[in-house]
């Protein structure tokens, strides 16, 4: 094991009408005026959005309220609220929402505190110093973006999606009602799935040190989001296969599973960014593409853990029977598992790979994915 500092400073507040008290978890960090941002209405269809309103005015909590981000969350959103929260003196923001608000909110965070452009961040330009406190009301779970400093924005002008990761725009609360959650669609519900799943295997397959501990809570981590994701698409309202779902979501990406590890990247988040650039797939249904196909290229530069994955999760020692045991998972709860499932046509991949090669420079791993490796994996899909 790899030494490592691990810290976490969000709070879970996760359990029943906990969003009615967002209001008093602000407060109580002295915060007077917020942005609460959202996204695309269905928070008021539900009524959320009035709770949310009256537990902030029973606090006597300030805000100015921004609507409208959309799922692969855009720059030019996220420079509307940074204007909007420096002109109104705003002190925090209050996302509620997916992670797509989240990752918004979490920019804009960053940006408010920041006199130049805060896509400098984005390109490793500049590296955030301070930031507005963030508070989240999830509405879904899949990113843990509430429990983490992570944040992917698309820049709409130039199509690049880019991340960015500071502890300093951790949520400071993050509420998870189950029963806010329950009203994802299952096609969503798959997407999610996905993502988890692929926050976990990442590194899983790709560090050179991994200690058994980790591939332990990886491997864990999995097997509970397949088996609450086939509840859950069989009994929607099931509160508790619901509530482990979001709580274990949030393990796959809050700094548990890599803290040990050495030498893991990202790869197939490198290249799904660029499908959901360029095409504007949903970020899970996008993974569940290119995880089975990146799989197929990358095996044989990690065999022993892809034998071990195919015997822990499928009780198959054979790595190609992992490989294909996830892909008929990811097809058996409904996600795509073909570039032509996402309307994307073999032509566009030279230009998909393009785009994912120059994220890879920004990520640090060109040399292992120039654009040839990356057109090589989408063949495979």
């Amino acid at each position: 094991m790899e030494d490592f500092t691990y810290y976490n400073p969000t709070k879970i507040e996760l359990g029943r009408d906990k969003e009615n008290n967002i209001g008093e978890y602000i407060a109580d960090a002295g915060i007077k005026k917020v942005l609460l941002l959202y996204g695309m209405g269905s928070i008021q269809k539900s009524g959320l959005y009035e709770r949310i309103i009256a537990s902030l005015k029973k606090a006597k909590i300030e805000f100015e309220v921004l609507g409208g981000v959309v799922s692969n969350p855009l720059l030019s959103k996220v420079n509307e609220a940074i204007k909007i929260a420096k002109d109104k003196k705003i002190e925090a923001v209050l996302a509620v929402g997916g992670g797509s608000v989240v990752d918004s909110a979490k920019a804009i965070a960053a940006g408010a505190k920041y006199d130049s452009d805060v896509w400098d961040f984005f390109i490793h330009k500049a590296q955030i110093k301070e930031a507005l406190p963030v508070f989240t009301v999830m509405t879904l779970s899949a990113a843990a973006s509430e429990m983490n400093g992570n944040s992917v924005v698309m820049n709409d002008e130039t199509l690049q999606k880019y991340s960015i990761a500071s502890v300093l725009v951790n949520p400071v609360v993050s509420v998870i009602n189950p029963e806010l959650i329950a009203t994802v669609s299952k096609e969503y519900l798959a997407y999610s799935a996905v993502d988890v799943i692929s926050h976990c295997i990442e590194i899983y397959f790709t560090a050179s040190v991994h200690p058994n501990f980790n591939s332990r809570i990886v491997e864990s981590i999995i097997l509970s989001i397949m088996e609450t994701t086939e509840i859950l698409l069989e009994d929607p309202d099931n509160y508790d296969a619901r509530a482990e779902f979001a709580w274990v979501a949030i393990q796959g990406l809050n700094g548990l599973t890599p803290a040990g590890t050495k030498g893991g990247t990202f790869p197939n988040h490198m290249i799904e960014h660029s499908l959901s650039a360029l095409y504007n797939v949903a970020h899970g249904a996008g993974l569940a593409v290119v995880i089975p196909a990146w799989m197929k290229w990358y095996k044989g530069q990690n065999i022993s853990q892809f034998k071990r994955f195919a015997k822990e999760i499928f009780k198959d020692s054979d790595a190609d029977k992992g490989i294909e045991g996830l892909e008929s998972w990811f097809k058996k709860i409904g996600a795509p598992t073909t570039l032509e499932e996402l309307n994307i046509p073999r032509d566009a991949i030279d230009a998909i790979a393009l785009n994912a090669s120059e994220t890879a420079k920004v990520w640090g791993f060109s040399e292992l994915y120039p654009k040839e490796t990356i057109a090589h994996i989408l063949q495979k899909a």
